[in-house]
């Protein structure tokens, strides 16, 4: 017999694990960039593991899948920190107007798509910690047709939170997938 599982204990060994580590006080660019990187190594460790299984979708007629979501940030990240900050005129890689949850829907399984939209997340994070390195400070402007002026700092905030919620159905779909739970 097993013992009882939480769901709040750590995916991972917590002697193994290296998210959450982050400075606890300080300065709010170190601290904000932590807990970034922290949900962006959530996400990583969510689909570990896996590749065929990456596309299974969590429950009909969703397409909701860990690999959707890999592509659905890869272009989140692409949006805020390329085209809103940096000012590049770049399109989404998954997704158009014409299929704008092409993100989702379009996640296939196959090692041919898994390694694309691994490239595409890991290039987009890339250009983000650069931009954010090279950033004089927090308060560096850039436009969005949604939200008007937004700076680095509600760009950063609002990617943790666009993790976090994300890694939440992370959770979900692993869990769905083999039973895997913990943070």
């Amino acid at each position: 017999m097993t013992s009882p599982r939480s769901r709040a204990e750590f995916f991972v060994d917590p002697e193994l694990d290296d998210r959450f580590t982050g400075p606890a006080t300080g300065d709010e660019r170190r601290m904000l960039v932590a807990f970034l990187a922290d949900q962006r190594a959530t996400l990583e460790l969510k689909c570990a593991g896996l590749e065929p299984e990456l596309a299974r979708r969590a429950v009909e007629p969703s397409t909701l899948s860990l690999l959707g979501l890999v592509r659905h940030l890869a272009d989140v990240e692409r949006r805020w920190f390329r085209r809103v900050l940096a000012g590049e005129p770049v399109l989404p890689r998954f997704s158009s107007s014409a299929e704008p949850d092409g993100d989702f829907d379009g996640a296939a399984a196959g090692p041919a798509a898994v390694a694309a939209a691994w490239e595409a997340w890991r290039t987009e994070v890339a250009f983000a910690e650069h931009l954010v390195a090279a950033a004089p400070g927090l308060d560096v402007e850039g436009y969005d047709a949604w939200r008007g002026t937004v700076s680095l700092r509600w760009v950063l905030i609002h990617m943790v939170e666009e993790y976090a919620r994300h890694n939440g159905h992370a959770d979900l779909l692993r869990e769905r997938i083999d039973g895997a739970v913990g943070i």
